[in-house]
C-alpha cells in the first residue's frame, strides 16, 4: 500500500525525535534515537515493506476522529467498529532519557478485535533485523510478551500482545473490552547494551502531558487566531532538541515539493536562518529562556574562526552534512531520489547573518544579557561579513544555480550591521560603530541603486534582473523600508501579478531557471504568511484576514502544516511539520493583532486635526 496523504499524518515526539502517525493507525516515519538518525519506520518514503507499525481495529482503514490531548503531543485516536468503540493514545514520553513509543489501547464500548502489524526496518529500510521473542516477565498477564529486534548498532524491544511472525513482519490480534486497557510499547536501545525495563505507562502519560501543558501555559495569546498560534508554538517547541537546543527545520526528509519530481530535500538539520526566525517567533511571545538556550547552541556551533561559519549544522552543531541518495527507499509515491544530508551546508548565504543578528538583538531587548563570548562573537561575525561584502551568494532559497547579488540577501546584510549599531548605541556595548554606520549606509545606497527598478516600480530578485521574489516582503519586516513605502507597495503589486498561483504565493518563478533545478513547485506557505503580514501592516487588514483564514484552513485536523500546498490537488506538499510555515503563521497573526489594535484605538491626536 502507498503512504497516506501528507496531511493525514500527525506528529508525536519527545524533543529528541518524532514519529508520524497516520489516520490508519500506522506509524510510517520514525528515526531513532534522533531526528537525523536513520529510519526505523520508513513507509512514508515507500510502502509498508519499508517499515511501519500499525495498530487499529481489524479490517478498519481510517479512524473516526483524532486530536491532541490539550496542549500536548499525546495523540488520541478514536475508532468506531461494528462491535464497539476504542481509543488509542500514542505518545513519546518527555524527559524519559530514552527513546520510547507508547500506544495505549482503551476499550470505550463493546468489544473490538484489534490488529497489530509490525515491520521493523533499520538503516533506512536497508537492514532487516534479527528478531527473537524474550521470556515473559514473571507475574505478567496476557499482554506482557516481548519481542527484541537487532541489526548492527540498533535494537528495539516491543512489549504487548504476543507477536507472531508473518513473512518479514509480525502480527497480533487481541480483543479489547469496555473499560479494558492494553499497552503496547517500543523502546530503542544500543544493540551492545541490555534491554531497558518496561516503561511505567501511567506515570509517563501523565508527566508528558503535564510537561507540555506547563510550557504552553506561558503562551499569552487570545487573538482571533489564538488556537493556530498556540499549536504552532508547540510545534516549534517539539522541533527543538531537548539537550542541544538545536531547532530542526522539519521532522522529515524528502517529502516532495513536486509530486513525482526530484525536489526532495533533507530538513532534519538546524538552519541558522530557520532557527533564528523560530527564536524570534518564540521571543515575541515572551520565551526569553529559549532565547538564551538557542544563543548558547549558536555560540557552540559557530565558535572558532568566523570564516568557517556555515548556514546549517547538525542538531548538536555537527559541521559535515554530506548529501547522498538513499537507494533503499523509493520515495514518497515515486518521488525520488530520497536524500540524507544536505549539500547546501557548503553554500554562502548572506541573509543568514542578518537573521542571526536580528534574533540576538531581539534577545537583548528581552533582557537577555551578553556574556564575555556572545557579543565578541557578533563583532567577529560582522568583521567576516565586511570581508565578504563583495561575494555573490545562493540566497535565502539556497539555489543550486549561479550565485548572484540577491536583493534580499543584501538587505539582510544591511540589517546585520544595523543590529550591531543598535547594540552599541542602545545597549552600551563596544564596537566600531562609526565604521559600521558607514558600511550600513553604503549598503543602502547600493541596494537602492541596483536592487530597485524605477521602470518596474519594484525591488527585484537580484541585481540586474527584472523578476521579483517573495522574500522581498521581508524588507519591510526588518525595517529597511516602511510597509507603506511606495517602493514596497509597488513591489507587492508586482509580486501579486507575477507570483500568485490560485491566490497563494510562489517563492519565485521557477521557469526562469534561477535555481538551477528542473521542474516546478507548489506555493510556499511561509511566503503567503509573509504577504498576510505585509497586508496587515500596510493597512489592507481585510485582505490580511481573508488570506489568513484560508491559510489557517490548510492546517490538518491536528493543526500541522507542511512546507507547501498543492491547491489543485488540495493537499500538503514538502516536509512536515515545517518550522518555517508555523513560525510565519505566528508572525502573521501577531501582525494582524497589532493592526487591529491600531484600528480599534482610532487616530492619534497628531493624526486627527479635529482632536481636542
Amino acid at each position: 500500500m502507498p503512504p497516506l496523504a501528507i496531511e493525514d499524518y500527525a506528529l508525536i515526539g519527545d524533543r529528541h525525535t518524532g514519529a508520524l502517525v497516520g489516520t490508519d493507525g500506522s506509524i510510517d516515519w520514525l528515526c531513532l534515537p534522533r531526528f537525523d538518525s536513520a529510519s526505523t519506520f520508513g513507509a512514508i518514503l515507500g510502502d509498508e515493506d519499508h517499515g511501519h507499525w500499525r495498530v487499529a481495529p481489524l479490517g478498519a482503514e481510517r479512524c473516526t476522529s483524532r486530536s491532541y490531548d490539550g496542549d500536548s503531543f499525546n495523540l488520541v485516536t478514536r475508532w468506531e467498529a461494528p462491535t464497539g468503540e476504542v481509543e488509542v493514545t500514542d505518545f513519546m514520553p518527555a524527559s524519559n532519557r530514552r527513546a520510547d513509543v507508547i500506544r495505549r489501547v482503551r476499550g470505550i464500548r463493546g468489544t473490538v478485535r484489534m490488529e497489530q502489524v509490525l515491520r521493523i526496518r533499520f538503516d533506512y529500510a536497508d537492514a532487516i533485523p534479527w528478531v527473537r521473542q524474550s521470556r515473559t516477565h514473571r507475574g505478567s498477564g496476557p499482554h506482557e510478551h516481548a519481542l527484541i529486534a537487532v541489526a548492527g548498532p540498533d535494537s528495539v524491544i516491543v512489549r504487548g500482545p504476543r507477536l507472531e511472525p508473518d513473512g518479514f513482519a509480525h502480527r497480533a490480534e487481541f480483543d479489547i473490552e469496555e473499560g479494558q486497557t492494553c499497552d503496547l510499547t517500543m523502546t530503542w536501545f544500543p544493540a551492545h547494551k541490555p534491554a531497558p525495563a518496561k516503561p511505567d505507562v501511567d506515570a509517563l502519560l501523565a508527566e508528558t502531558k503535564r510537561k507540555w501543558e506547563r510550557w504552553a501555559s506561558k503562551i499569552d495569546d487570545d487573538g482571533r487566531y489564538a488556537a493556530a498560534v498556540r499549536r504552532s508554538l508547540l510545534v516549534l517547541r517539539a522541533l527543538t532538541h531537548e539537550d542541544t537546543n538545536g531547532i530542526v527545520a522539519a521532522a522529515t526528509t524528502s517529502l516532495p515539493e513536486t509530486f513525482g519530481g526530484d525536489r526532495n530535500w533533507d530538513y532534519r538539520y538546524v538552519w541558522l536562518r530557520d532557527a533564528s526566525l523560530t527564536l524570534q517567533a518564540l521571543m515575541l511571545h515572551g520565551f526569553a529562556t529559549e532565547a538564551e538556550d538557542w544563543r548558547d547552541w549558536l555560540l557552540r556551533a559557530i565558535a572558532g574562526d568566523p570564516a568557517d561559519v556555515q548556514i546549517m549544522y547538525g542538531i548538536a552543531g555537527e559541521r559535515r552534512l554530506p548529501e547522498w541518495e538513499v537507494r533503499s527507499l523509493p520515495g514518497y509515491r515515486g518521488s525520488s531520489p530520497v536524500r540524507a544530508g544536505n549539500g547546501a551546508y557548503t553554500q554562502f548565504q548572506g541573509d543568514v547573518f542578518g537573521e542571526i543578528m536580528l534574533a540576538l538583538e531581539q534577545a537583548r531587548q528581552l533582557g537577555v544579557g551578553e556574556d564575555r563570548v556572545s557579543w565578541p562573537l557578533q563583532v567577529a561575525l560582522l568583521r567576516y561579513v565586511e570581508d565578504n561584502l563583495e561575494r555573490d551568494d545562493h540566497g535565502i532559497w539556497e539555489i543550486r544555480g549561479i550565485p548572484r547579488r540577491f536583493t534580499q540577501s543584501r538587505a539582510m546584510l544591511w540589517a546585520a550591521f544595523d543590529c550591531g549599531i543598535r547594540g552599541v548605541r542602545e545597549h552600551g556595548l563596544e564596537g566600531p560603530v562609526e565604521h559600521w554606520e558607514h558600511i550600513r549606509e553604503s549598503l543602502r545606497r547600493e541596494i537602492d541603486e541596483h536592487g530597485y527598478d524605477e521602470q518596474l516600480g519594484s525591488f527585484v530578485q537580484y541585481y540586474g534582473g527584472r523578476e521579483v521574489d517573495a522574500s522581498l516582503l521581508t524588507l519591510a519586516q526588518i525595517g529597511y523600508v516602511e510597509p507603506d513605502d511606495p517602493r514596497m507597495l509597488g513591489t507587492v503589486a508586482k509580486i501579486e501579478r507575477d507570483l500568485l498561483r490560485d491566490g497563494l504565493l510562489l517563492r519565485y518563478r521557477t521557469e526562469t531557471g534561477v535555481d538551477g533545478l528542473a521542474g516546478d513547485e507548489h506555493p510556499f506557505l511561509a511566503c503567503s504568511f509573509w504577504l498576510v503580514e505585509q497586508y496587515a501592516l500596510s493597512g489592507r487588514l481585510d485582505d490580511a484576514h481573508r488570506l489568513m483564514e484560508r491559510l489557517v484552513g490548510f492546517a490538518n485536523d491536528v493543526g500541522l502544516l507542511a512546507e507547501e500546498y498543492d491547491v489543485e490537488g488540495e493537499r500538503h506538499a514538502g516536509n512536515t511539520p515545517q518550522a518555517f510555515s508555523h513560525l510565519t503563521l505566528v508572525r502573521a497573526a501577531d501582525a494582524i493583532a497589532r493592526a487591529t489594535a491600531k484600528v480599534d484605538a482610532g487616530p492619534s491626536r497628531l493624526e486627527d486635526p479635529e482632536a481636542e
